[in-house]
Order: structure tokens, then C-alpha cells, then sequence
């Protein structure tokens, strides 16, 4: 078993800071410089461990100093400390980039959104390795079982706990094939839309009547919802020309621009909250969430 350490025995380990930089740059100033500290900072730094072993580390030259020879001792055992720690916190970061990042989302923006860009990241950051988990409808994060989310949430994540990244409005519009658009004639009024199959997903099934409410329009659909449980699929059945789609995100935008899917109203419903990144709040200044946080929503910002 190791010894103990008798910590007391060394000065303030904050001040070495101060000595290795002057006695490398053999200047307090421009150690002071280096450090982002004053002047009077970096002499009270020698100072005290002047006092704590009770000997003279610098001796004044004129406007200069120079390591006395009880500095020029302790100076290479500084050093050595400072490059055995440095070497310790690479190492951390080498394991912690071994560990693969767990990202968490949901089905639709996995398969529509973030799965189509993971590839670019991991082309960017190929030190990093990276798990994406899915699920249908829980739409809390999971941060025992997830490092970071792209999650909606209505409201923003306790600041306390959670560090949020909003990326992008939650934001309400039908979609529908061009050729069911074409069955329903040019420019069809809301009370057309009502009048074919809406594909709803059950735990969002509010938010049809919130749509034509917003739009202006008092909601009496003419035949029964289609009835789905994600995103993904009421997509894929608007897709196929069987009903109309209600899309809450950036999820379609490939397939608007191939003319794949159309919009037969121009009407949006901005609703409350954002889709965002999220995680620990504890955990955001880890490298692997840093990098891929700030990458995305760089992604987002400029898009080519």
C-alpha cells in the first residue's frame, strides 16, 4: 500500500504556477502576462513559497531578477510535477475518448434528422466513437443511460441540472404526396383538409385540432383519424399517398426540396419550447458533449 503524501509539507501548490512561469521567462512581468494575472499577483505567488521554505528563490539584477541557486534546485522538480500532471490529464482524456458518446433521440429525429448527420461528425472527430439509442415515446432524458439528448422540451431544463442547447423551433405543418395534393385540387381551403384522412400519432393526437384552431378554422374532421405511433411512420404513409401528415420539426426537409412531399397549406403553428441538445450541466465541459454540442449546432447555424 502506498505511503501517505505529507502534503503539508509543500507550499501552495496555486503559487508554483507563478514560479515555474518566472523562473522560465526570468521575468514577473511577463510571467504575469502569460498567466493573466498582475504584476504584485506573481510576486505574492514567490512570495509565499519564499516563506514557506524559507529561502530566497529570486534575486533582483537591476530592473531584473535571476534564479538564485536554491530556485535553480527547486525549478526542474516544478517542472517535472507540472509535465507528470499534464500527462495524467491527457491520459484522462485519451480514456474518456475511448468510451464510446451515448447519444439519445427519438425514432423520427433519429431516422430523419441525426442519423443523417452522425456520419459527417464522425468524419470530422474520428477520435471519437459514438452509440445512438431511439426511443418511441419517452421523452425525458435519460441522463443515467444517455451523455447527451436532442430532445424537444416545452419548457427549458432546469438550469441547475441541465445545460440546453435550443437548435430549432417546434413548429407545426401539414405534408402530403403531390399526387394526394393533386386529388384534392389546386389551393384547398381547411375545410378540404378535413375532409381526408389525417394520420395523427396517438400520444400527439391534440395537436391536429391545434393546428386548424391557429389557423383559424373551428375543427370537425369528416372521417377517422389514421392512427400511428411515431412521426416516422405517419411520414412514411403521407409518403405513400394515404392521408395527410403533421410535421413538428426540421424533419422533411429533404423531401420538400425533391418534391417528394408538399405542403397544401402555408399555414405553421409556432408552438411553445424548442428542439435543443441537453445534457448534464455537471458534464458539459467534457470533451467528447463539447465537441459534439457545439459541432451540431454549428451544423445548424451554417448548414453548407
Amino acid at each position: 500500500m502506498s505511503t501517505k503524501i505529507e502534503l503539508r509539507r509543500l507550499p501552495p501548490l496555486k503559487a508554483l504556477k507563478g514560479f515555474e512561469a518566472a523562473t522560465r521567462h526570468q521575468s514577473i512581468r511577463d510571467a504575469a502576462a502569460e498567466l493573466c494575472l498582475t504584476h504584485p499577483a506573481i510576486s505574492h505567488q514567490v512570495q509565499l513559497i519564499e516563506e514557506a521554505l524559507g529561502v530566497a528563490l529570486f534575486a533582483q539584477e537591476g530592473r531584473h531578477i535571476v534564479s538564485t541557486e536554491e530556485g535553480r534546485v527547486l525549478y526542474p522538480y516544478v517542472r517535472s510535477a507540472f509535465e507528470s500532471l499534464l500527462e495524467g490529464v491527457e491520459a484522462v482524456h485519451r480514456h474518456a475518448l475511448d468510451k464510446p458518446l451515448r447519444v439519445q433521440t427519438y425514432v423520427t429525429a433519429s431516422i430523419r434528422w441525426l442519423a443523417r448527420r452522425v456520419p459527417q461528425f464522425l468524419n470530422a472527430h474520428p477520435e471519437i466513437k459514438l452509440t445512438l439509442s431511439t426511443c418511441a415515446v419517452e421523452w425525458e432524458f435519460d441522463d443515467v443511460h444517455a451523455d447527451v439528448g436532442l430532445v424537444y422540451c416545452d419548457v427549458v431544463p432546469d438550469p441547475t441540472k441541465f445545460h440546453w442547447m435550443p437548435l430549432f423551433d417546434y413548429a407545426l405543418f401539414p405534408v402530403c404526396s403531390p399526387g394526394f395534393l393533386e386529388r384534392m385540387g389546386p389551393g384547398p381551403r381547411l375545410e378540404d383538409l378535413m375532409q381526408q384522412p389525417l394520420v395523427a400519432i396517438y400520444t400527439e393526437v391534440q395537436n391536429w385540432e391545434s393546428w386548424f384552431t391557429s389557423a383559424g378554422a373551428r375543427f370537425e374532421p369528416k372521417v377517422p383519424y389514421l392512427m400511428v405511433d411515431t412521426l416516422a411512420v405517419a411520414l412514411e404513409m403521407a409518403l405513400n399517398g394515404e392521408g395527410v401528415a403533421l410535421v413538428n420539426g426540421p424533419f422533411v426537409d429533404q423531401d420538400l426540396a425533391s418534391g417528394r412531399l408538399v405542403r397544401p397549406s402555408d399555414h405553421v403553428e409556432t408552438c411553445p419550447g424548442a428542439w435543443g441538445l441537453i445534457c448534464r450541466k455537471d458534464m458539459k465541459e467534457n470533451l467528447r458533449i463539447r465537441t459534439f454540442m457545439d459541432w451540431m449546432a454549428d451544423h445548424v447555424a451554417n448548414p453548407n
